[in-house]
């Protein structure tokens, strides 16, 4: 274990740090975790980019005791130093995920309470029934659309292009922005050169929808947003859209990507799954537990001096919550946790921040891997399982193509 200095800003000046995109982009995650731990405790430095060092926080009790204490740890990335300073300005790749923004997600205490109760009524008013038939019918027109010829690529084709159509439909969003927003989103968690230039395409894109919308109401939850007295303005209105729509569809996508992934590549699930002794629900939760969707969650900043895991944590630091290293933790029983049923898991998170439309995702991750899974029921791997590709991010962990043979079944 590395002492804990005796002065703060231990950030500061380290160089040669471990990668925090070398955790999602590696072949075993959990061993990049592994060699962290050994050398820093649960609690690590790592670089999040070129001279960007924050804190990976891995155990599984720290990031509880992170996320229930805001007199310590905030949501709000104003408290970050290095944008205070202007180490790390609105032109950065990071902007888009790590600047501040006038939504739930940004924010703590009354504020986060008031931008959040418009999402959670939102969501609570969908009628599931409803909601569950029109996913049903997205993933078999998806199905429908894929070549007759030639390896299926089941994350673009499908895995991709069913959160996408979901979560827009919710908001009222023409089907033909659906690509655009897309790729927007990609760029937005790739973290890379054009992801500003996406988010403001992003903004533009949904900033019009609302506008269209304030000339003619719908049933939707774009509607909705503009209706709820938590939203003071279109711009937090728009801050709300733009979190539910970027996090809502790539956790989606990588979720229902990884879970068809197990299904072909590991011959437990596949057999299991097919021969109808382990249910989809069990599979979906293996993944959240073993390779979850958000691997690495952005973010909380300290607002004082600490100490956690250890390290001594410096007002102003940054603190990244790695969910798949805590779902490895000894603490929560290693490997034996798994057990079906057991969903102490953290992908999707824990405290007053954690995902408030988690019933509506595993609905939609349901019924595309079911769907996937009855109407591809021969579907094999095109490619050798070592040589599946994941897609670059230092936050999520998620193959960038799944290619495979099948036949369609028609009914």
């Amino acid at each position: 274990m590395t002492p804990v200095p005796k002065t703060g800003c231990y950030l500061e000046g380290l160089s040669g740090l471990t990668s925090l995109s070398a955790t999602t982009t590696c072949l075993d995650p959990q061993a990049a975790y592994r060699r962290l731990w050994e050398t820093w405790g649960p609690v690590a430095p790592v670089e999040l980019g070129p001279g960007i060092p924050v804190w990976l926080v891995m155990g599984y009790r720290e990031i509880r005791s992170v996320v229930r204490d805001e007199l310590h740890y905030s949501r709000n990335s104003s408290n970050w130093r290095l944008i205070a300073d202007g180490h790390i300005g609105p032109e950065s790749g990071l902007a888009p995920i790590m600047f501040p923004r006038d939504n739930a997600y940004f924010s703590d205490g009354d504020k986060h309470r008031r931008l959040r109760a418009p999402l959670v009524a939102g969501l609570a008013g969908l009628r599931e029934q409803h909601m569950a038939q029109v996913i049903r019918e997205t993933c078999a027109r998806l199905i429908e659309r894929m070549p007759d010829e030639g390896p299926i690529d089941l994350v673009a084709l499908y895995a991709a292009q069913v959160p996408m159509l979901t979560v827009a439909g919710l908001f009222g969003i023409a089907p033909e922005l659906g690509d655009r927003l897309q790729a927007c989103v990609i760029g937005l968690f790739g973290s890379g050169e054009d992801s500003a230039e996406r988010f403001g395409e992003m903004e533009t894109i949904v900033a019009g929808v609302i506008s269209e919308h304030r000339t003619a109401p719908a049933e939707d939850l774009t509607t909705a947003f503009l209706n709820h007295p938590g939203h003071r303005d279109d711009g937090e209105v728009l801050a709300s859209m733009l979190l539910m729509l970027g996090a809502g569809w790539e956790t989606l996508q990588v979720w229902i990507a990884q879970t068809l992934r197990i299904m072909l590549t590991d011959p437990r699930f596949e057999a299991r799954v097919r021969g109808g002794h382990l249910g989809i629900d069990d599979a979906l939760d293996h993944v959240l537990w073993a390779d979850p969707p958000m691997a690495n969650q952005p973010t909380r900043w300290a607002v004082a001096d600490t100490v956690l895991g250890g390290q001594r944590i410096a007002r102003g630091d940054a603190l990244i919550l790695g969910l798949a290293a805590a779902n490895s933790d000894s603490w929560v029983g290693g490997h034996d946790r798994r057990d079906s049923g057991n969903r102490a898991h953290l992908a999707f998170g824990v405290g007053p921040h954690a995902c408030p439309a988690q019933r509506a995702s595993r609905l939609i991750a349901r019924i595309a891997v079911e769907t996937a899974l009855h109407r591809l029921p021969d579907a094999r791997l095109a490619v050798p399982a070592s040589e599946i590709p994941l897609r670059p991010s230092p936050w999520t962990r998620g193959p960038e193509h799944l290619l495979v043979t099948a036949t369609r079944a028609r009914f």
